[in-house]
């Protein structure tokens, strides 16, 4: 199962940030790939806690023939689509602020330790309530693919840092 994590806190030009997730799953289909799952839309709380915008976040599942390292090369050119800088720009201010954030969380059952990315699966994914929280209504037996852990366990070992809500 390849998953993706989909964020935003700005607006962008496609409007504020769950229209801005919305318009992204379109943008993602123009790419070859293929939605096969969605979780529903989360607000959540910057991770670490601080005065910018609080986040909508969603997990898709999908279907590719793309390699992961062209997979991520697509999510970044999406981001680019909805103005968010480059990755190389954006190294200098880690958790800042974005119109659209695509976060390649896991490819099958590929574990990559990098350096060169994509790292795999997500090094952060397992600590995040708003990628673990979606992740489980689309995927409720998904396991770690390093860890070998189930997300009943991951999620369960969350440390209760940030809030995630549904949002209806």
């Amino acid at each position: 199962m390849i998953l993706i994590g989909i964020g935003s806190n700005l607006p962008s030009d496609y409007g504020p940030p769950r229209e801005t997730c919305a318009a992204a799953l379109d943008a993602l289909e123009r790419e070859p790939v293929r939605i096969t799952a969605r979780s529903r839309w989360y607000r959540s709380s910057p991770v670490p806690l601080s005065d910018q915008p609080w986040f909508v976040n969603g997990v898709i599942a999908i279907e590719t023939e793309l390699d992961p390292e062209a997979l991520l090369a697509a999510l970044h050119r999406v981001e680019a689509e909805f103005g968010r800088a480059p990755p190389q720009e954006r190294a200098a201010k880690p958790n800042a602020a974005r119109p659209l954030d695509l976060d390649l969380l896991a490819y099958d059952e590929l574990v990559r330790e990098g350096p060169e990315p994509p790292i795999l699966p997500h090094p952060r994914m397992a600590e995040r309530a708003f990628v673990l929280l979606p992740l489980r209504e689309i995927a409720p037996d998904w396991r770690d693919s390093e860890s070998g852990e189930p997300l009943s366990a991951l999620v369960e070992a969350l440390s209760g840092e940030g809030i995630v809500q549904p949002i209806d």
